[in-house]
């Protein structure tokens, strides 16, 4: 046998290592794409929470502002009525 050629054992061992290599990379693959699409779900989930959270500071915002103006007028009244005593 000449150095240029190789056993049907190499061979055999050399097409064990491709596809165990091929296997390894296809779920490398999978791996990936499966995390890729939990970081598209969480990133919604994260936008979702942020829209809601804007919402919530929004309505909070406005009640505030509604507690003050009903303050206020409460404050004039008991005004007034000190006034008319």
């Amino acid at each position: 046998m000449s150095t240029s050629t190789i056993s049907v054992d190499e061979f055999q061992a050399l097409e064990q290592k491709v596809l165990r290599a091929v296997e390894i990379v296809k779920r490398e693959r999978e791996a990936r794409a499966a995390a890729e699409a939990q970081v598209a779900s969480l990133n919604e989930q994260l936008e979702s929470q942020l829209t809601a959270q804007i919402a919530v500071e929004a309505q909070l915002s406005t009640l505030s502002k509604e507690r003050d103006a009903v303050r206020q007028r409460v404050e004039k009244m008991l005004e007034q009525m000190d006034e008319l005593l």
